[in-house]
């Protein structure tokens, strides 16, 4: 066999030679029919692992003659970002298309990084391609990702999976000479999990390792090729996600035993701990939040120890806060609070701050009522007088509503006492937890 591995013998050179992705690509498909437009705008790939973003970046490349320059976020800073853009504006001459900017793990970049990139952006400079796996909307800054279409690439399903697979015996030299016959698929498609790179590797060390003219292939001689561990738990590959999403959904869904087996996997799979500590902090301010602060509390302080700690103790400071968390009363209140806030911005723009809220230093401010009519609430009984504390226009919305725990209803007959009509009682908590 050749040292080449045969995903990268097989990696597409045209758009008709990539499997998968007809959503995208299909001849009726929209990044089809930009491709082929010649007319590239900035592009966020967005998917798992091994569904082919950084080839389709360089198949785009290709089919647009874009000299085609890569970096990856892993490992390249500010001044890689600044050097790849001299080279680019060296690249251009006369009426050549500019070249396209690859950055593989866009995710990574801190927003200084991707601040850096803006303005070969907008001058046309580059035409940046990202790829990522994380969630654009949180981790790709929004000046960058306004600029940019994002397309979201799938895990390639069984049909796909063994058109590569054909694809593969029918056109890989190597392959051809091994006579590969395939008796059974399932092992070949349950250990790829929709990964093209993981199915063409896995085909590539079978192969490889069996011995005679002909190749046979069955679920027994795959299982009995592939190290049982890479089943377990891929910590850099699409089982990570999953696992991680179900270690999460089964704190939301308060099942401790289900949290700590994820919790297990993870552990056992040599994910890294600080990346479990920061979900659990999330986890206990987006699902459990005002239901029950100490959640918060806790969560924070699993993620210290642990670095003092390390393993193997510090599995057991995971495991602690794991249940503690799945055991807390659940509420997502401030985490609608915030996403309706936002929301709500986006949709009323700026709006100019209240004349009495403003800040008043200097007397030009002052003459221009800046602060006046202002009531100051320490200055009230109970704290508490009845103002605008937003622009009338939005001045009946609602963006926090307590939900149904015994933390919140608290909040809410203080909400009620407070405000009155505003809370009404069809809107609110009631004094028992979820």
């Amino acid at each position: 066999m050749q040292n080449i591995p045969l995903a990268e013998r097989l990696r597409p050179k045209k758009i008709e030679d990539i499997v998968g992705q007809d959503h995208l690509l299909g001849e009726d498909a929209i990044l089809y029919k930009v491709i082929q437009s010649g007319r590239l705008p900035s592009m966020i790939f967005w998917g798992p692992p091994g569904v082919g973003k950084t080839t389709l970046a360089r198949v785009i490349a290709n089919s647009a003659d874009r000299p085609f320059i890569a970096l990856s976020a892993i490992n390249s800073g500010v001044k890689d970002i600044r050097e790849a853009i001299d080279r680019a504006k060296k690249q251009r001459f006369f009426d050549r298309p500019n070249p396209i900017l690859f950055i593989d793990e866009i995710h990574r970049f801190s927003k200084s990084q991707q601040d850096a990139l803006l303005g070969a952006v907008e001058d046309g400079t580059i035409t940046l391609i990202g790829a990522t796996t994380e969630n654009p909307s949180f981790e790709v800054i929004s000046a960058l990702l306004s600029r940019s279409q994002v397309y979201v690439l799938n895990h390639l399903d069984e049909g796909a999976l063994k058109k590569l697979i054909k694809k593969a015996l029918e056109e890989d030299v190597e392959l051809k000479k091994a006579k590969v016959k395939i008796e059974e698929f399932g092992a070949l498609l349950m250990y790829s999990g929709g990964d093209a790179r993981k199915l063409l590797n896995v085909l590539d060390l079978v192969v490889s390792q069996s011995d005679g003219d002909t190749v046979k292939i069955n679920n027994e001689i795959v299982q009995s090729i592939i190290q049982r561990n890479i089943a377990l738990y891929d910590k850099g590959g699409e089982q990570h996600y999953d696992v991680i999403s179900a270690f999460i959904k089964s704190i939301r869904g308060s099942d401790p035993n289900a949290a700590v087996y994820w919790l297990a996997r993870m552990i056992e799979g040599g994910e890294d701990i600080k990346f479990i500590a920061r979900r659990l902090v999330i986890s206990a301010a987006e699902d459990i939040g005002l239901a029950n602060p100490n959640a918060l509390l806790m969560a924070n302080a699993c993620a210290d120890t642990i670095q003092f700690v390390g393993l193997p103790e510090a599995r057991i400071i995971l495991s602690e806060a794991t249940i503690y968390l799945a055991m807390s009363a659940k509420s997502n209140s401030a985490y609608e609070a915030i996403k309706l806030a936002q929301s709500l911005v986006r949709e009323t723009g700026p709006l100019p701050v209240p004349l009495h809220l403003r800040n008043a230093p200097t007397k030009l401010m002052k003459s221009l009522n800046y602060g006046k009519d202002y009531k100051y609430a320490h200055a009230h009984e109970g704290n508490f007088v009845k103002q605008a504390y937003v622009p009338p226009e939005i001045e009946d919305k609602v963006l926090y509503m307590p939900q149904n725990n015994r933390h919140e209803a608290v909040f809410f007959q203080k909400l009620q006492e407070l405000w009155g009509k505003k809370y009404s009682p069809s809107k609110g908590g009631d004094d028992s937890d979820r």
